[in-house]
Order: C-alpha cells, then structure tokens, then sequence
C-alpha cells in the first residue's frame, strides 16, 4: 500500500468574468476567449491546479460574469492546455440531470479527465426560465440533491469492463455491463443509462457552492469541495466544524469536503504600499451605488436609500433570515456586520468583497494569513485573483505563490493526468449499477 500523500494546498484562478469579455466582443480580429486562453496558459505554467469559472444568469449581475457559459468556454479551453483542472457552475434549478451528466461527462472526455462541477442553485435568472418564480431555497436544494443523485447513478451506470480491447484492436461494447438507472423521484423520471462512453475519472469533481443550513446540508451529503463565503477565521472554523460535522454523521471520509476559499488580495511590495492601495480603493468607493449593494447582500428587501452613511442600521431593517429566498448564507454574513455596529459606510466597504475573506499585504505577510487557516484546517484549496493583470500575475507567481511553495504549502508540480489525483481525491463508491468478479459474476 502506497503512504499517504502529506497534506497540501490546492490553487485556483479565475479564467473569465472580466470586463474585458466586452472589449473583445467589438474587435472583430480576436474571440472573446483570447483573454482567457492567455489567463490558462500563464496558470498551467505557473502548475495552478485548476481554472474557475463563474456564472450569473441576468444581464448585469456583477459586470461581466455570466457573459460566456462556462461549460463551452472550459471546453474551448481544455484544447489549448493539458495539466490544469476545468471548473465549470452550473445551476441545478434550471437544467436537467439527464443533460448535466451528459455535458460535464463530455467535458471529462475532452479535457482527458480535468473536469469539476461547481453546483449552485442560483440567487437569480429565474425571469428567464419562466414560467414562475424562483423556487424556495427549500426546494432548490431538494431538487439539486435529486439531481446529484440521478448524475451518479448515471455515471456509474456503465460497469468496469463495459468496453473492452477485442482481437482486431477496436473496441468491443458489452451491452450487459451497462445499466438502466430507473429513477422515479419527486423531480424527475429518468430511466438510463447514458448514453455517452464512461468517463476518465468516472466522476468529474463535484464542488458545491453555499453555506445557508440547506447548502451545509447537502454538501455535507454531496460534495468533495464546498466553496463559500469565509470572512474571518471563526466564521471559516464555524461553517467547517458544521460541513465536516454533517459528512462525518454520514459516514464519509475524514477531511470531506475539502474547503474552497476565495481570496481578495491587495498586494504590495511593502506593508506601506498595500496599506495605501487600500485606502485609495475606499476613498475612490460609490457610496450612492454602494447602498444598492449592502441591501442586495441583506437579501434585497431592504431599503438604505435615506439612511445616513455614518449610521447603523436599526434592528427593524434587519431580515428574518427564513424569509429570503436568495443568498441565505451572504446575508447572514451581513446581518451580523450589522449586528455588530457596523455603520452604513462600513457595510458598504465590505460589501466591496461580497463577503469573501479579503486581506493586504507583501506575498509574506499573505501567505502567513493563508498559513494560518491552512494550519487550522479550515483551507485546502484557494481562489487567487485573476492571472490577466500583468501586476497581478506577477505577485501572485513570483511573489506569493513562490512563498507558498518555499513553505512546502503547495507542491511544485501537477501530481497526476487528472484534476481528481491533482486534488487528492479518491473515488466515492459506485452507485446503482452491479460490480461483477473477474469471472463475469455478479456481486453484491
């Protein structure tokens, strides 16, 4: 048996959402994608295990995320890299199992096994999957566990062995090891077995974004990775302890799911030059527009337009948490700022990082705050900023990354052919269909 492989920590990069996706949608000599194939290139070599994409299904919903579906894109993206991980979000509320277990298995076939899923169930778009509103968070997730569990069975439902190498060196099927799923649930009827080859990795990475009590619920169940909204160290070791919690009662491994952070670094070369980075960043902030924002992250409902910058804000603005119906746990993020005397103008500046953990300082000073969660256990991957900016690229490369690898934090190369070995992950058990011995017999 080989030994187990010392803890490390796993990176990851944005490939797209930037503004610039406008820019080259004018400029008829270039795709919209050069950007961002410069981005996977600059990454794969810098040995960052995987590119993120995000996704927002209305127009103008934060900037430019959501302008390119990340399915097509990561796929365009898999044919001019060959190491890097490809994370795709997709929403479970508007798409159908059948369809996701065929496009992310695809993703899997054409990357070679570098495929992720990064579920959501969507805060938004529902004005364009009509007719009705959007679905309770109740119901969302209920729907998205139905639709994790008719993934996998899909997945599994083609044995080991299934094809198979026959004298002439062509492939022979064995229709006997392939498997109808049957699946009759509340949300769907799905009958199997897909109807594309098995996949590289069987499975590609599932991470789950969301951390209200129905998001820990189901990546407690689910998920090999959760990425979510960690501000400080004791919001990150509470919602870990309870998404840990939740795994552990289910009888998954130890250490499941791994911990997905984002970070919003201001570097500079000098704890002075960051320091005044920031400032500048908060004097040059839109408090008007800012306010839109902060009652966006308290959930929507809530109106700041005449409260005073410099005041906190009453408790009977505050929302009852079980009445909204997006982004639950963001706005418990920001009820409690609130509750902790945050004024207006405060909220409006954390507002700036949508509750994502955010902090400034040289590569060192940052690599020792990444170093204490990591030590703490509450961070096993992390999502860096965008590799676009040639500043950027440079401190987070040459600066931070080397810093984390000079600490043994980060290994220097990929691991594995696969983003699943390149993460430490092994497989989940199979589901739904029978395994059989090497005599052809089948077993329990």
């Amino acid at each position: 048996m080989s030994a187990k492989r010392p803890r490390t920590l796993k990176t990851v990069t944005g490939a797209g959402g930037t503004s610039e996706t406008y820019d080259l949608a004018i400029d008829p000599t270039r795709s919209t994608l050069s950007t961002a194939v410069r981005v996977a290139k600059l990454a794969e070599a810098a040995r960052i295990d995987a590119l993120f994409t995000a996704d927002l299904l209305s127009f103008g919903a934060q900037g430019a995320i959501g302008s390119q579906e990340p399915l097509v894109f990561v796929s365009a993206l898999s044919q001019v890299t060959s190491r890097i991980g490809l994370i795709a979000t997709v929403s479970t509320t508007f798409h159908h199992p059948y369809n996701l277990a065929r496009l992310f298995g695809t993703l899997d076939h054409v990357s070679n096994g570098r495929a992720a899923w990064n579920l959501v169930t969507s805060s938004l778009g529902e004005e364009n999957f009509g007719p009705g509103g959007l679905p309770s968070p109740e119901d969302r997730y209920a729907r998205a566990a139905e639709t994790l569990e008719v993934v996998n069975a899909l997945w599994d439902s083609w044995e080991p062995g299934a094809l198979t190498v026959g004298a002439d060196g062509r492939v022979v099927l064995r229709p006997e090891r392939v498997h109808p799923i049957n699946h009759s649930g509340r949300f769907f009827d799905v009958a199997g077995p897909l109807n594309i080859p098995p996949l590289p990795q069987r499975r590609p990475v599932q991470i789950q974004a969301g951390q209200s009590e129905a998001g820990i619920a189901l990546g407690g169940r689910y998920a090999e990775m959760v990425f979510t909204s960690l501000p400080d160290l004791d919001t990150a070791l509470d919602f870990t302890r309870k998404v840990r919690g939740q795994a552990e009662r289910l009888g998954r491994a130890g250490g499941l799911p791994l911990i997905l952070s984002s970070f919003h670094a201001t570097y500079g070369a000098t704890e002075e030059e960051a320091r005044r980075l920031v400032r500048e960043k908060r004097e040059s902030t839109d408090f008007e527009r800012g306010r839109a924002l902060v009652a966006d992250m308290l959930g929507g409902g809530v109106d700041l337009s005449d409260l005073p910058l410099d005041a906190t804000l009453p408790e009977s603005l505050l929302p009852d948490i079980t009445s909204v119906n997006r982004r639950r746990g963001r706005v418990d993020i920001f009820t409690g700022y609130a509750r902790q005397g945050y004024t207006l103008r405060e909220l409006v500046i954390a507002a700036q990082d949508t509750g994502h953990w955010a902090a400034a300082g040289t590569p060192e000073q940052l690599a020792d705050a990444i170093e204490e969660r990591f030590n703490a256990g509450v961070l096993d991957a992390i999502l860096l900023g965008s590799l676009a900016d040639p500043r950027q690229h440079d401190f987070v490369v040459n600066g931070l990354l080397h810093e984390l690898r000079r600490r043994k934090l980060v290994t220097e190369d990929y691991t594995g052919p696969t983003l699943r070995e390149n993460l430490g992950l092994e497989l989940p058990p199979r589901t739904g269909a029978p395994v059989r011995d090497g005599q052809g017999a089948t077993t329990a």
